[in-house]
């Protein structure tokens, strides 16, 4: 099976820079071929090629997108079958939109091919001004992209990026966004995040996993403890009374029980429940830079659950002040702070809960 990644971005974005990238650390042996069109900004240096196995096929007229998807279809199905490639990569034009070529791509119905990833390349110091300028065919880019990666952000302020992904999200609030500078990381951390195999929606559909296989497992301890017998004697007020457990949960979210004449209300949480039913999550991106004591106060202030909510479990990786990233985790009573091996892509705070409140763990954090 051939995977197929499109590149995307506007002029002088730096499409080509991130693919050579790629090429240089992360693709290794994997045999190549990549798709450009003759306006690319840049054009890949056919010198810088020669020895890495990749094979360049551009096409002859103009853009890859809608006026031209006969002519790419058949480009594309010429390299599928000549060089039986691992990797097909394309880089449409700048003014080109991604839209098009995604359907293009999709409209070939070759069962020897997967559309593995569709990438747009910002460059973070010009978005606003793309996306004022040049509407319809940026939002374009923006909109369709499964991942953005930000470039030339070395030297901005934390705020000028957040201010850049506020802008990206209103157009997109699902892509996974790269925020870190590409010479501060591996080309294998940015596929990750092309292959989405580590971001922020992964990371806190596994820290749900985590809560919800907890408390499956203190149900279990619960039911436990009254599986002895089908039917168990209560005595209250002197009365007996056969209660029939249902461990189910199907019949009633809320039973009232009379004993005595007191009503008791009991709520049953349901094996059967859907964890968003549950718990109350919050992911945050962010390329704030961290101290460790601040990371540190932070995670203890989780604790006060008058102020956070009941904060069960929380995870991310952030960017320090001194150019080091951290790892942080968090179980109630149980915070821990350590230094990671390596950079990641873009900060990123995780929180799972039940009755959070967002905006004093966003003020903890200071984001």
């Amino acid at each position: 099976m051939t995977k197929v990644d499109i590149f995307s971005g506007f002029l002088g974005a730096g499409k080509t820079t991130l693919i050579r990238k790629l090429i240089e650390e992360t693709y290794g042996t994997d045999k190549i071929v990549l798709i450009e069109n003759e306006f690319g900004e840049i054009g890949v240096d056919k010198g810088f090629l020669q020895n890495t196995g990749i094979e360049i096929n551009q096409m002859n007229a103009g853009c890859i997108c809608c006026t031209l998807v006969g002519d790419f279809g058949k480009a594309l199905n010429e390299v599928i079958e000549k060089y039986n490639p691992e990797r097909i990569l394309i880089e449409p034009s700048g003014v080109g939109k991604l839209s098009d070529v995604i359907i293009a791509v999709q409209d070939l119905k070759n069962d020897k091919i997967e559309l593995n990833g569709f990438t747009t390349v910002v460059d973070a110091t010009k978005a606003e001004m793309y996306m004022s300028n040049f509407g319809e065919f940026y939002e374009n880019q923006v909109e369709h992209a499964s991942s953005i990666i930000l470039s030339h952000t070395a030297g901005m302020s934390q705020e000028d990026i957040d201010k850049c992904i506020t802008l990206l999200r209103e157009h997109n609030k699902e892509a996974s966004i790269v925020t870190t500078d590409w010479n501060e990381i591996d080309g294998s951390k940015i596929l990750e995040i092309m292959e989405q195999k580590k971001t922020l929606s992964a990371e806190l559909d596994h820290l749900r996993e985590e809560a919800y296989r907890e408390q499956a497992e203190h149900e279990a301890e619960h039911h436990h403890d009254h599986d002895h017998h089908d039917d168990e004697e209560h005595e209250c007020c002197g009365h007996g009374h056969n209660h029939d457990h249902d461990h189910d949960h199907h019949h009633h979210d809320d039973e009232e029980h009379e004993c005595c004449g007191h009503g008791h209300h009991h709520h049953h949480h349901g094996h059967g429940h859907h964890a968003d039913e549950v718990f109350d999550e919050m992911g945050v991106e962010t390329a704030h830079r961290f101290g460790r004591g601040q990371l540190e106060q932070a995670l203890a202030g989780l604790m006060d659950p008058e102020q956070c909510g009941q904060v069960l479990r929380a995870k991310g990786f952030v960017a320090g002040t001194e150019g080091e990233w951290y790892e942080f985790d968090y179980i109630p009573g149980e915070p821990e702070v350590r230094t990671a091996e390596e950079a990641e892509t873009t900060g990123v705070i995780c929180v799972i809960g039940v009755g959070l409140k967002k905006d004093k763990i966003k003020e903890l954090f200071g984001i």
